[in-house]
């Protein structure tokens, strides 16, 4: 040990300037070369010199096969680094000054300068060490682009679109003041990667670089951007694609091409894909599937696409409307185009209704008329023309009641009318105020529709207010119809108590022109009712009962101007995504007596009628549930609904199909709880089952 130690020492003191010689050369070179290469190949060979002194202090590893290897290699790496360093430093200097001193000598010794791959080089031309890119437009009218540096480019090399767009780069390339005496493009350039030369790497036949390069001078890009596969589509052989397609649309590209390869057409499936979409033949397919339905011999719209499409665009409308904006020239396009669709599959919308004679005289009563007329003019009641003829010789006697309850008499005459336009053809001129087949003036009628529409009043309490039945009042109020809204519009504001039950039922109604028997067809009629007043706000027919005519249905409530504070519904899920779009800041509240109806009859299904009457655990679970809204404070109620999901496990582990009643009760607790301790929100939905039942004695009859 003693005897490697000593002989370590004497290599250290003989060997010592071997790599502070060469520590110092790299160090030359390195400042030679401009410092571009790593600073760490000054201290390689004290590195490898260190090698040699471990060997020596210690025989038995400088005997190792690993070591011995790791030794010549590092050796290797030092003569390497060396000679990489010296390339640097000589490629930096002849930069540097630019002068035949360098390049000459190196020339002459047969080495091409020009191409020397060296490190840290730079452009040879501009000087600059960092890659760049120059454009500028010349006079010729053409963008020169210049590039200094090295670049790379990636394409893919299974697609003949991207390996066309690398050739056309590639020949675009020139080195500055090249000239050859041949192999120069159609537009007199020379190219410096030659067609050649990318005949054999790209391998691409010549003629098919010759047709692309002439499609780029040409600039017929239809062409040259259409070709993504390797064989060329020709128009003819597209318009023989679309052809065939044509007569079969619902046919895919497999089925296409198998047709056409069994006729005898030359045609592959991408060129089949190709012309559809270069044609647009693709677009059209994907929109006709999405908008239409084959029906018999032709093609109609969806009823689930138009439908949608129309509520969305009625909700667009309704938005617009109430911040008072315009539309674009983009949405009144689509709004014409939903119209003209409606309108093809026969849901125009309907005409408007023309104004009464007595909403009229509303009108004049409340604001006054509002265009001077002479005292002694009669118009006709129903087109205000003045174009009119008395009828009658002798004149009527009309009863009526003034102001103080006293019975009145006053002379009428029948007119005719001879506007061609006007339906009626006679009238009877009444003084205003008065009203045709009623003793009470309008004025009396009006009061009785303003207090039951603004005051939220009842027929009985109006009726006894006026001094009239309450039969006369219904019939007063009822006369109105769906005019009843604009009239009380005239009033004031629409208004309610804020909170509204919806809910809906299944009736037979009137379809079509067919026997008495056979005319009619089962239906759902929605109905909005207010809670705390009892009044039909809103009611309407649809075919089918789903999210479609939910939305339907709200969006026409919330267009007579309603906007509820809270709405009670069923457990149905279609109201809670449609209440929450259209009326966002609205409460929705699920009815508690609906959920336990419905956890009854889950409860009936899953153990059966008599189990789920008669067994302890059952009968024990159900009514827990029933007493978790048996309570005046939410806090006893949260308990209560804890405990009832702590025996989840115990009753799952029996019956897994009661994890579905657990996850009802979770889904709707928010929905169920709020009404808990509220003044404002009720806890079922009974309003509306007593209006609908109302409803019902009526419709039966």
């Amino acid at each position: 040990m003693r005897k490697s130690y000593a002989s370590g020492r004497e290599y250290v003191a003989h060997t010592w300037p071997i790599p502070v010689l060469r520590s110092g050369v790299l160090a030359g070179l390195w400042l030679a070369g401009g410092r571009v290469s790593p600073v760490w190949i000054i201290y390689l060979p004290w590195v490898v010199w260190l090698g040699e002194v471990t060997g020596r202090c210690w025989p038995r590893l400088a005997r190792q096969p690993e070591w011995v290897w790791g030794q010549r290699l590092s050796h290797v790496i030092e003569r390497g680094m060396l000679w990489a360093a010296l390339g640097l430093a000589l490629g930096h200097v002849r930069h540097t000054l630019g002068s035949e001193s360098v390049s000459g000598p190196l020339e002459r010794l047969g080495w091409d300068v020009t191409g020397w791959p060296v490190w840290g080089l730079g452009c040879v031309v501009c000087g600059q060490d960092t890659p760049s890119a120059a454009i500028e437009a010349t006079a010729e009218g053409e963008y020169r682009v210049t590039l200094c540096g090295h670049f790379t480019l990636a394409v893919a090399q299974g697609d003949p679109f991207r390996k066309r767009m690398l050739m056309i780069f590639l020949r675009q390339l020139q080195v500055p003041d090249e000239r050859r005496a041949s192999r120069r493009t159609r537009d007199g350039r020379t190219p410096f990667v030659r067609q050649q030369w990318l005949a054999q790497a790209l391998g691409v036949p010549h003629p098919d670089l010759s047709r692309w390069e002439r499609y780029w001078q040409t600039g017929d890009w239809r062409r040259l951007l259409s070709q993504r596969a390797g064989d060329v589509l020709t128009l003819e052989l597209q318009q023989q694609i679309i052809t065939t397609w044509a007569h079969w649309p619902q046919w895919n590209a497999r089925e296409v091409h198998a047709f056409l390869v069994q006729q005898g057409a030359t045609v592959t499936r991408s060129q089949v894909e190709q012309a559809a979409r270069d044609s647009g033949w693709q677009i059209v397919r994907s929109e006709l599937g999405r908008l239409c339905v084959q029906r018999g011999e032709g093609l109609r719209l969806r009823e689930g696409w138009l439908i949608g499409e129309l509520l969305a665009q009625n909700e667009l409308l309704l938005t617009r409307l109430a911040s008072g904006q315009g539309l674009t020239p983009e949405e009144r396009l689509e709004v014409a185009t939903l119209r003209a669709a409606s309108s093809a599959t026969g849901l125009a919308a309907r005409a408007s209704i023309p104004a009464k004679p007595w909403l009229r005289r509303v009108e004049w009563m409340l604001f006054g008329p509002w265009e001077a007329l002479e005292d002694d003019s009669i118009r006709c009641t129903y087109c205000d023309s003045s174009q009119v003829g008395r009828k009658s010789s002798q004149p009527r006697v009309k009863r009526f009641l003034d102001e103080h309850g006293q019975k009145q008499t006053v002379a009428v005459y029948r007119y005719y009318c001879h506007n061609p336009a006007c339906d009626k053809g006679s009238f009877t001129a009444l003084p205003p105020g008065l009203v045709p087949y009623s003793r009470h003036r309008l004025e009396v009628h009006a009061l009785a529709v303003q207090g039951y529409a603004w005051s939220r009043s009842t027929y009985r309490r109006v009726a006894d207010g006026l001094g009239i039945t309450t039969q006369t009042c219904y019939r007063w109020v009822s006369a109105f119809g769906h005019d009843l809204l604009p009239v009380a519009a005239l009033f004031g504001v629409v208004k309610s108590s804020g909170v509204v039950g919806v809910d809906e039922k299944w009736v037979k109604v009137p379809k079509n022109d067919k026997p008495v028997g056979k005319m009619r067809k089962w239906m759902y009629v929605y109905l909005a009712v207010d809670v705390y007043t009892y009044d039909l706000l809103h009611i309407a027919v649809y075919p089918e009962n789903t999210a479609y005519s939910t939305r339907a249905f709200l969006l026409a409530l919330r267009a007579k101007g309603y906007r509820p504070r809270v709405i009670v519904t069923d457990l149905r899920r279609e109201y809670g995504p449609a209440i929450g779009e259209i009326f966002p800041s609205a409460e929705h509240h699920v009815c508690i007596f609906h959920a336990l109806k419905g956890v009854h009859r889950q409860v009936r299904d899953i153990y059966g009628t008599d189990k789920a009457k008669t067994d302890p655990a059952v009968v024990a679970w159900r009514q827990a549930i029933d007493d978790i809204f048996d309570t005046r404070t939410k806090r006893t109620a949260q308990r209560r609904y804890e405990a009832v999901l702590a025996l989840r496990d115990k009753y799952v582990a029996g019956k897994p199909e009661v994890a579905a009643v657990f996850d009802s009760l979770e889904e709707h607790w928010p929905k169920l709880v709020n009404a808990i301790e509220s003044d404002l929100i009720p806890t079922t939905n009974n309003a509306v089952e007593l209006v609908i039942r109302r409803f019902d004695q009526h419709y039966q009859k």
